[in-house]
């Protein structure tokens, strides 16, 4: 057993390479290789490349608002509460909103896949799709 009280004693970090925008991440369990566990604050417009994981991700959303992005293309709005599960291998994004940050533990099980960066336009759509 293991408890980790608070932050797990690492810096915030500033996440690069992978995402788009300002994103901090404070890490609570990095030492491990079948699970990680990450706090993720983005600011309005920020959010993560296409990526997918090995075993699949748990997103809880503690802060704001933002998107969640499958393959399917169809942008989702997560809200503060919300409980997001990502299924193994699927294909996805998440982000803040254009108007709102959006904070988020992410639980993720085995290995993660980065791919492309997701676009301006597909950013817009999920403004769009909002809107509609």
């Amino acid at each position: 057993m293991r408890i980790i009280s608070g932050r797990s004693g690492a810096k915030s970090i500033t996440a690069t390479g992978t995402f788009t925008g300002q994103v901090l991440q404070d890490p609570v369990i990095t030492d491990r290789s079948d699970v990680k566990i990450n706090t993720v604050l983005f600011t309005p417009c920020s959010r993560t490349y296409w990526h997918h994981h090995s075993g699949g991700q748990i997103l809880q959303v503690f802060r704001g608002k933002g998107y969640v992005c499958g393959a399917d293309g169809t942008p989702r709005v997560i809200t503060e509460g919300d409980t997001v599960w990502i299924e193994p291998g699927e294909r996805h994004w998440h982000g803040g909103t254009a108007e709102s940050l959006l904070g988020h533990t992410a639980i993720t099980l085995g290995d993660t896949e980065w791919l492309e960066e997701v676009s301006d336009d597909e950013y817009a759509a999920a403004a769009d799709a909002e809107n509609a």
